[in-house]
C-alpha cells in the first residue's frame, strides 16, 4: 500500500514538528522559505485588541500564519491578492525601511483562506474585500528583512507572464540557496569525509522542498532550505538496497533511494538542478554499495536490475502477478512519491453486478489486451472517427489512464489534503467522487473522456481508502445521500472481502495468462509507434518521454504551460519492452495436492490447490508414480539455499554435494562434516543447474544471465565463464568430451572440450560444435561448427 504507508510516514513527520502546517497548504510549484514566530493582532488599536501566537511563515507565492492554538484557523494571504505591504503605521512607499520602534508588519489585501479551523481537514473558507492584518514579529530586528523579501514576492505575483513570474522566483530561490550550504555540524560523526555537496530539491507528492544535499564516507544528507519537517534527513549508506535514476517532468533530474528490499515507497526521492549532479551521486552510491558487497556487509545487490530478469522471475512463476507489477512500475520510474507518475495497475475484473464472483469464468474478467478505452465498442467507434479527421500530431484518447486526479479520486478518503492542495481548497462535485466501484468502472466504459486504470491500493490489505474513517465532509449528491464509504460490488461483503477477491483475481489463471497482453500495451511494444496505433493505445504526445525537449523551448511561459500540463495530465511510464511480452509458463506437472507443498507458501505456488497431478500421464503410468512415492523415505534433510533449489551434482565418493539456486548462489556441502564448506556467487541472477566433471575437480553452473561459469574446487575460484546463449541457460549436461547446454532462446549447443584439461587453472578455450533449433529437425556432424543445416 503505497501511498498510505507514504501518508502515515507524514504524520510521523508531524507529529515530530508539532504543527498542524505542511507543504500542502502551498500552491502548486510553491517554495516555503522561511518563518518567525509572531502574534497576529486583531482590532488594532481597538479596545478589543486582541493577540493571537503563532508563526509567520514566508512563502513564494503566500505568507501563512499558524496559530498556536488549533481552535483557531490557518490563514493564507495569496500575495498576488496583496494591495499593499510595509510596517505598520508607515505611510509612502519610500519609508519602508525607515528606522521604527515597532515590530509589527502591516498586510492589505482583497483575499484571504481560512483553513483547518480546529484542526479539521474541509475545504478552506474565503473571505473577500479588502482588509488589513498586523502581525508582530518577537525578533523587531528582523522586519525590515521580512518586508523586503515579501516585497520583492510581491513584484514576482504580480508580473503578467506565468514565466516570468517563475524566472524571478526562481532567481530569488537559488540566490537563497547559493548564500548557504549545509551545516557539517549535522554530520553523525566528526570523522566522516565529505564527498560531494549540491542544491536539490526533495520530492514528495505534489510538492518539493529546496535544500542541500552531501554525501560523506557513511552518510547521505539533505537538510531543507526551510529547516521543514526536520532540520537534517538522514540515510545510512550501509542501510541502502536500491537506487533508481528517475525522470522528473519528463528530465532525467531524479534519483529515488530505498532502504528496504520490497517496500515500493522510497526512504528520500531527490531532485536536482543538473543532471551531472545526480549522475555523480548515484555514482558514487552505487560504487559505495558494490563495494560493500564484496565485503559481504550485506547480501542484496544494490544496482538496478532489468525487466528482462524480472520477466524471467515471473514467467517461472517465482514473482507474482502483483509482484512483477510493482517491479515493473518501479523500472518504469513509477514512484508514489510522483503522483504524475503514480504505479499503474489493470482493472482485471469486468463485473461489479453479479452477487456471487466466479473466477473460474472467464467471462468476468477483463479484456487484457485492450486498453480501457478500447473495451467498449460503440465509444471507440466515436474516437476512432475523431482520430481520423484529426491533424498532425493525432492522438486517441484527450485524457491519460493515469494522472494526479485519478490517483486522489481513488485516495481522497485517506488523502483528502493532497485532494484540497490540487484543487486550490476544494473537493470535487459530490456526484463526480468515487462513490461507487460499479459506477466507476461503468464511466470507466461509457464516459467520453474517462479512461482510468487502477492503482496498487486495489490489490493491497490496507482497505482505508475505501471507508470514510476521517469522517470527511464531501458533500451531498443530487439524491440527497451524503458521501460517505465507498458502495461495494454485491459480490463482496465487506472492504477486507473486496480487496482478498480482487487480489485473488489478480492472481487468477485468467489474469496470469493474459497478463502479458496488458504489459504490451503499458510497458511494453504496443505503447508507442504503428503498433499503438493498431492496439488503439494512442495518448496525448506530450504524455510520452521524448515526447517535448523542454530545453528548447525559449518561450518560459510556454515553457511553464508545458511543465504544468505535463505534470497534471499524467505520464505513459518508460517503454520497458520493444518487442511482445512472453506469457507466463504453464507447468505440465501440479502439485500433488495441497498437504504435499504445506512446506511452500500458497501464495508462491503457481498452481491452485485442488487440481490434478500428473496430468500428462497415462493412468498406468499414475498408478506407478503413486505407488513409488508410498515406498519413498526422508533419510536427512538440510536447508542450505534461501530460495529454490534447481540443481544438484554429487562428487563420485559421495562425499561433496553440489547444488545451485534461485538465489543465485552455488555451494559446497560436506555430508561427511554435515556443514557448508563454500559458498559461491557468479553473478546477480539465479543459477539453473549444476554438473561435475569427470575428476571432480571442476563444477559448472548455468545461469539466467546467459553464461555458464566453470568453478575450480581445488584452487577455489572462478575458472572460466561460457557466454554462450542469447536468454538464460536452463540445463547443462556433459558426455564424451562434449558440454551441452540448453537455453529459453530456443536453442541447444554442443560445445568441444576435454575434461582433464579443466583441472589446471589457465582458462579453457570451448569451441562450438553445433546449434540445435528447438522443434527443428537437425542433422549434427561433429566437425561441422556454427549452426547446422537441416
Amino acid at each position: 500500500m503505497a501511498f498510505i504507508r507514504k501518508k502515515r510516514r507524514e504524520q510521523q513527520l508531524q507529529l515530530y514538528s508539532k504543527e498542524r502546517f505542511s507543504l500542502l497548504l502551498l500552491n502548486l510549484e510553491e517554495y516555503y522559505f522561511e518563518q518567525h514566530t509572531a502574534n497576529h493582532i486583531q482590532n488594532k488599536g481597538d479596545q478589543n485588541e486582541r493577540k493571537i501566537r503563532g508563526s509567520l511563515k514566508i512563502c513564494s507565492k503566500s505568507v501563512i500564519f499558524e496559530p498556536d492554538a488549533i481552535s483557531q484557523p490557518i490563514i493564507k494571504i495569496p500575495l498576488r491578492d496583496c494591495i499593499k505591504i510595509g510596517k505598520h503605521g508607515e505611510n509612502g512607499s519610500n519609508r519602508h525601511f525607515a528606522k521604527a520602534k515597532s515590530g509589527e508588519i502591516s498586510l492589505i489585501f482583497s483575499q484571504v483562506y481560512f483553513i483547518k479551523e480546529h484542526n479539521i481537514v474541509a475545504p478552506y473558507k474565503i473571505e473577500r474585500g479588502k482588509m488589513e492584518y498586523v502581525f508582530e514579529l518577537d525578533v523587531s530586528g528582523k522586519v525590515e528583512d521580512v518586508v523586503e523579501t515579501l516585497l520583492q514576492l510581491h513584484r514576482a505575483s504580480r508580473l503578467d507572464k506565468l514565466g516570468d513570474q517563475t524566472a524571478m522566483i526562481t532567481a530569488i530561490l537559488q540566490s537563497r540557496l547559493a548564500r548557504t550550504s549545509f551545516d557539517k555540524n549535522r554530520f553523525q560523526s566528526v570523522s566522516e569525509k565529505l564527498h560531494m555537496e549540491c542544491k536539490a530539491e526533495m520530492v514528495t507528492p505534489l510538492v518539493t522542498n529546496p535544500g542541500h544535499v552531501c554525501i560523506t564516507d557513511t552518510n547521505l544528507y539533505f537538510q531543507p532550505l526551510n529547516g521543514y519537517p526536520k532540520p537534517v534527513v538522514q540515510i545510512t549508506l550501509q542501510d541502502v538496497r536500491r537506487i533508481y535514476k528517475r525522470r522528473h517532468g519528463l528530465m532525467p533530474l531524479g534519483l529515488e533511494v530505498f532502504c528496504t528490499e520490497d517496500d515500493l515507497c522510497s526512504d528520500i526521492y531527490l531532485k536536482f538542478y543538473e543532471p551531472q549532479d545526480r549522475d555523480d551521486l548515484y555514482f558514487y552510491i552505487a560504487t559505495y554499495l558494490d563495494y560493500n558487497k564484496k565485503l559481504n556487509f550485506h547480501e542484496h545487490h544494490a544496482a538496478e536490475r532489468t525487466a528482462e530478469s524480472y520477466m524471467l522471475q515471473w514467467q517461472r512463476g517465482h514473482l507474482s502477478n502483483y509482484q512483477y507489477l510493482l517491479h515493473l512500475n518501479n523500472l518504469a520510474d513509477r514512484s508514489c512519491n510522483d503522483l504524475s507518475q503514480y504505479p499503474v495497475f489493470p482493472w482485471v475484473i469486468g463485473d461489479y453486478c453479479s452477487a456471487e464472483l466466479d473466477l473460474s469464468n472467464p467471462g468476468i474478467f477483463r479484456d487484457l489486451s485492450r486498453p480501457v478505452g478500447a473495451l467498449n465498442k460503440e465509444r471507440l467507434e466515436r474516437l476512432l472517427t475523431r482520430y481520423q479527421e484529426m491533424p498532425e500530431p493525432k492522438f486517441m484518447y484527450g485524457s491519460h489512464y493515469s494522472s494526479p486526479g485519478y490517483v486522489l479520486f481513488y485516495l481522497v478518503r485517506i488523502a483528502p489534503e493532497y485532494m484540497l492542495c490540487l484543487q486550490n481548497g476544494r473537493f470535487d462535485n459530490a456526484d463526480r467522487m468515487f462513490n461507487s466501484i460499479a459506477e466507476t468502472w461503468k464511466n470507466c466504459l461509457d464516459g467520453a473522456t474517462d479512461f482510468k486504470e487502477l492503482i496498487p491500493e486495489f490489490y493491497g490489505d490496507d482497505v482505508s481508502f475505501l471507508v470514510n474513517s476521517l469522517k470527511l465532509d464531501l458533500g451531498k449528491r443530487q439524491g440527497g445521500q451524503m458521501v460517505d464509504d465507498v458502495e461495494l460490488p454485491p459480490w463482496a461483503r465487506s472492504p477486507e472481502d473486496f480487496l482478498q477477491k480482487s487480489k485473488d483475481a489478480l492472481e487468477s489463471n485468467y489474469v496470469s495468462e493474459h497478463l502479458h497482453e496488458w504489459i504490451d500495451l503499458i510497458f511494453g511494444y504496443k505503447q508507442k509507434g504503428s503498433d499503438a496505433v493498431g492496439a488503439h493505445n494512442v495518448f496525448h504526445p506530450l504524455t510520452y518521454e521524448g515526447g517535448v525537449d523542454l530545453n528548447s523551448i525559449e518561450d518560459p511561459d510556454e515553457k511553464v504551460a508545458m511543465l504544468t500540463q505535463i505534470l497534471e495530465f499524467g505520464q505513459t511510464p518508460k517503454q520497458l519492452f520493444v518487442t511482445p511480452h512472453p506469457r507466463r509458463i504453464t507447468p505440465k506437472f501440479k502439485n500433488f495436492s495441497q498437504t504435499c507443498s504445506h512446506n511452500a507458501p500458497m501464495a508462491d505456488s503457481p498452481v491452485s490447490p485442488g487440481e490434478e497431478s500428473f496430468e500428462d500421464l497415462t493412468e498406468e503410468s499414475k498408478s506407478l508414480a503413486w505407488n513409488n512415492i508410498t515406498k519413498l523415505q526422508l533419510h536427512e534433510q538440510y536447508k542450505i539455499h534461501k530460495e529454490a533449489v534447481t540443481g544438484i551434482a554429487v562428487s563420485c565418493n559421495g562425499s561433496s554435494v553440489f547444488t545451485t539456486s534461485q538465489d543465485s548462489t552455488l555451494k559446497m556441502f560436506s555430508k561427511e562434516s554435515k556443514m557448508l564448506q563454500r559458498s559461491i556467487s557468479f553473478s546477480n541472477m539465479a543459477l539453473s543447474s549444476c554438473l561435475l566433471l569427470p575428476g571432480d575437480a571442476t563444477v559448472i553452473s548455468s545461469s539466467w544471465d546467459n553464461n555458464v561459469y566453470f568453478y575450480s574446487i581445488a584452487f577455489a575460484r572462478r575458472q572460466d565463464t561460457l557466454m554462450g546463449h542469447d536468454d538464460a541457460v536452463s540445463k547443462i549436461c556433459w558426455r564424451d568430451n562434449r558440454l551441452y547446454s540448453a537455453s529459453w532462446d530456443s536453442t541447444v549447443k554442443v560445445w568441444s572440450g576435454v575434461a582433464a584439461e579443466m583441472t589446471c587453472t589457465r582458462r579453457q578455450r570451448f569451441d562450438m560444435l553445433a546449434e540445435l533449433e528447438h522443434d527443428v529437425s537437425t542433422v549434427v556432424t561433429s566437425s561441422a561448427r556454427g549452426k547446422m543445416a537441416v
